[in-house]
């Protein structure tokens, strides 16, 4: 997701508040109480579920749309939103069923049917958009509807499935208003989520009205909100600082999350121990210049990690040395085994010995956003600074051309965040690294697929762990992806609004519903 989506923290961690402010005069309008404004610099790709697979795209889906399941606020379980029930049916986990609940409605009055459910997602595997979220659904086979029952044949064991159908991924539409071979483009949206879509204009804002309507796990929407969408984190930070928005989230500048603290005046803040991560991905097809082994292993053994969260992000995030983050069950560090201290002898002696005689040309690329562009510019000089590189930056403004772009393989390595769709080392691995992968960048190993079905046969998630080490030490061998950091989830929050500390706690839902006035 999430960043490609999609949006990350493990079962049992807690959203913790730590930072108090002063007061906040209220925004008015006839009645005292406007919208809650929310200010972020994440964007929105895509109303359609079947055409976004990004962070931006599913917080809003979080909030319009409703999933057949969903994950509790601080808890790791998924449970039952426009089901009544879910349940997988016999000992092999590939037949899984849910049973709709009875009073569930979209926005519009329409019952949601089984048929509603199917369509959902027949559809996502039927556009198959590039952009889209069917990597998530590999082991899906066919779905069948029957009165008020859906049943999910999968093609292999897979004991994350529920936490599949709990995300964006899985949000239900109306098969009356989206086509079942194409996306919906005419800037609508129809859910039956807490809130209904009012009006959105594409990169800038979208109005949410409370679903006096909605039924499910989460408690229904009592104020509208407007969110609001900045090009960076200095725009987000300059709109913080001129009082138009009264919450913001992902993401500040690096300074500015470095200087919080329990003293600053008219500013509440959270810091959950989130798992968003930041890797390079490498294209691996024939022709690019990340293609030989050698040439990803080598960026590998040079990568300052330390020094890129010490000087780029001021202490903000953390050094990562696995795709799957510190604090999800299921973590190594293959990286750092590898490869232990930045070494440019190491990079020499891989070039020599793979008969590479000539510095490699990289050229890089990079979504305009955040501190992606200094990041960007802390990797050259690392590359550079060993003599066996030259790389080219390309910056991308549009999230949505940079998607294309990579998609494409018009960089030989790009660099992107993930935050995870849910609390599982699976999510880390399999959508990123497995087959027909989200990251699109022409990496395949039989190997890898095998190992991942492997993992996704538990349904004891803590008998994968050995299997989970064995794939993360066969990913730092193959480098198609090489992680760079992970960091915390920040809100921040004026003293006049109440409910920030519960929207966003890693489990990839944007509870916006929790936002209200004092």
């Amino acid at each position: 997701m999430r960043s490609v989506r999609s949006k990350v923290i493990a079962a049992g961690l807690v959203l913790g508040l730590v930072g108090v402010g002063a007061w906040q005069l209220l925004p008015e309008d006839g009645n005292g109480r406007g919208a809650v404004r929310v200010g972020t610099s994440d964007v929105v790709s895509s109303l359609d579920p079947a055409g976004a697979y990004d962070a931006g795209s599913w917080a809003l889906f979080s909030n319009i749309y409703q999933s057949l399941l969903t994950i509790k606020p601080g808890s790791g379980t998924p449970v039952p939103d426009a089901a009544a029930s879910c349940a997988f049916v016999g000992q092999k986990l590939t037949t899984y069923q849910c049973e709709l609940r009875p009073d569930v409605t979209f926005a519009s009055g329409r019952t949601i049917t089984a048929e509603d459910v199917k369509h959902s997602f027949d559809r996502i595997k039927a556009i198959n958009s590039d952009q889209g979220p069917a990597p998530l659904f590999n082991t899906l086979e066919s779905v069948r509807a029957e009165g008020r029952t859906v049943t999910f044949n999968l093609s292999a064991g897979d004991a994350t499935f529920p936490f599949k159908i709990a995300t964006g991924a899985a949000s239900i539409v109306d098969k009356e208003k989206y086509p079942a071979k194409s996306l919906r483009e005419d800037g609508k949206a129809d859910g039956s989520g807490p809130y209904k879509l009012g009006e959105y204009k594409a990169g800038a804002s979208v109005e949410l009205k409370p679903n006096s309507s909605y039924k499910g796990q989460g408690k229904p929407a009592r104020t509208p909100v407007t969110v609001k969408y900045f090009k960076d984190s200095q725009q987000l930070d300059q709109a913080w600082n001129a009082h138009q928005i009264d919450v913001a989230h992902r993401d500040m500048p690096p300074a500015v999350l470095a200087g919080l603290n329990p003293g600053m005046k008219d500013t509440r803040y959270q810091a959950s121990g989130g798992s968003e991560t930041r890797s390079i991905v490498f294209n691996v097809r024939p022709g690019s210049t990340a293609a030989p082994l050698a040439v990803r292993q080598a960026v590998a053994a040079v990568l300052d990690r330390s020094k890129v969260a010490a000087e780029v992000h001021l202490g903000t995030v953390t050094p990562l040395y696995s795709l799957v983050p510190a604090g999800i069950a299921g973590h190594s560090t293959p990286f750092f085994d590898a490869y232990p201290t930045p070494s440019p002898a190491a990079a020499k002696k891989l070039f020599k010995d793979a008969g590479i005689n000539a510095a490699v040309h990289l050229n890089l690329g990079v979504n305009v956003r955040g501190a992606n562009m200094p990041e960007a510019e802390e990797l050259k000089r690392q590359l550079e600074s060993t003599g066996v590189f030259q790389v080219t930056i390309k910056p991308v403004e549009k999230w949505s051309d940079f998607q294309k772009a990579y998609a494409a393989g018009e960089f030989d390595a790009y660099t992107i965040g993930w935050i995870a769709d849910f609390p599982d080392a699976d999510n880390f691995l399999a959508p990123l690294v497995g087959a027909d992968s989200s990251m699109n960048n022409g990496f395949s190993d039989k190997h890898v697929d095998e190992l991942i079905t492997r993992t996704q046969s538990h349904s004891e998630r803590s008998e994968a762990a050995s299997e989970f080490r064995d794939l993360q030490k066969l990913v730092a061998q193959q480098a198609p992806m090489v992680p760079i950091w992970q960091k915390k989830d920040y809100v921040m929050s004026r003293e006049g609004v109440t409910g920030a500390q519960y929207l966003s706690d890693g489990t990839g839902v944007w509870r916006l519903w929790e936002l209200d006035w004092l």
